[in-house]
């Protein structure tokens, strides 16, 4: 797959880079530059995304954040099983339990949310950092919510990180899903006060807490492009009517003038002519993925 000439595979992380020390300098850059793609369409283009992590795939599948950066590739484009099946093998290479909100994640997006709440429970839970472990109670909110265990999905989210004031990367996603389950069971004021305190946190626009705080209080948004085109439109129409109009009330041409216009002389039928002539200008899943990698 072509990669654009300003992408030079310096720009991935450090640590990643030492890993990409164990192969050859040119395959570590080939490597590199396909990862780098990786993580610059992920949001935007999933697909194209998923297409340079198989090409990394193919370079160094026994590198660990080759592996890593192919399961998020994956998720990104819904395709659980793969996706955790490369979490497991990044897992294996590092014995990092980083992994572990993301991989339970994939079990319910395999419908498997049972073992989704398994994972909640297990011990590699107290080996991740805070913002894992926030990871890991939304993972198994929605796994109570998968359950239809909607009571339960407010429970698990209940801790000290969502009553904190303090403003943490995941406070406004831990706000937002609280403000969503609370929704979900009908209690409609607290779920819009914690809407609000979402969107207080919200600062890089990671959620669509606004949007979902305007629509509680009957807000509508117009697009103002749109808006602007259907005012031109309304004056087109407008002006069609006026035309309209003017030729239903012009006089008809009683016969005997027409008879006598057509006995004018040459001038005038050319001053005819000219006028007809300006007024004729004035009206006018993965097999087909590997080969498209492969081409």
């Amino acid at each position: 797959m072509p990669i654009p000439e300003d992408v030079t595979g310096d720009e991935i992380d450090k640590d990643v880079r030492q890993e990409l020390q164990s192969l050859p300098k040119t395959l570590a850059e080939d490597v590199a530059r396909n990862l780098v793609m990786v993580a610059r369409l992920i949001d935007e283009d999933p697909e194209g995304a998923y297409g340079y992590s198989k090409v990394a795939l193919r370079l160094a599948s026994r590198v660990a954040a080759v592996r890593e950066a192919a399961g998020f590739a994956a998720y990104a484009n819904q395709k659980y099983s793969e996706a955790l099946a490369e979490f497991r093998a990044a897992r294996r290479m590092t014995g990092s339990a980083e992994l572990w909100p993301v991989m339970a994640d994939c079990e319910r997006g395999l419908g498997r949310p049972e073992k989704a709440l398994d994972m909640a429970g297990a011990p590699e839970v107290h080996k991740l950092d805070k913002a894992g472990q926030v990871e890991m109670r939304l993972v198994a909110a929605g796994a109570r919510r998968d359950m239809d265990q909607l009571d339960a999905a407010i429970v698990t989210l209940q801790s000290s990180e969502l009553a904190s004031n303090s403003i943490q990367p995941w406070t406004a996603r831990l706000r937002y899903a609280y403000a969503d389950a609370l929704l979900a069971v009908g209690r409609e004021d607290e779920a819009r006060e914690w809407f609000a305190k979402a969107v207080e946190a919200d600062r890089d626009g990671s959620t669509d807490a606004s949007d979902r705080l305007a629509e509680m209080d009957g807000v509508e948004f117009v697009d103002a492009l749109d808006e602007h085109e259907h005012e031109h439109e309304g004056e087109g129409d407008s002006a069609d009517a006026k035309t309209a109009d003017a030729d239903a009330e012009a006089p008809e041409v009683p016969e005997a003038k027409a008879a006598e216009a057509e006995a004018d002389d040459s001038a005038d039928d050319d001053l005819v002519d000219d006028e007809g002539d300006d007024e004729g200008d004035d009206e006018g899943d993965e097999k087909r993925d590997e080969q498209r990698d492969k081409d």
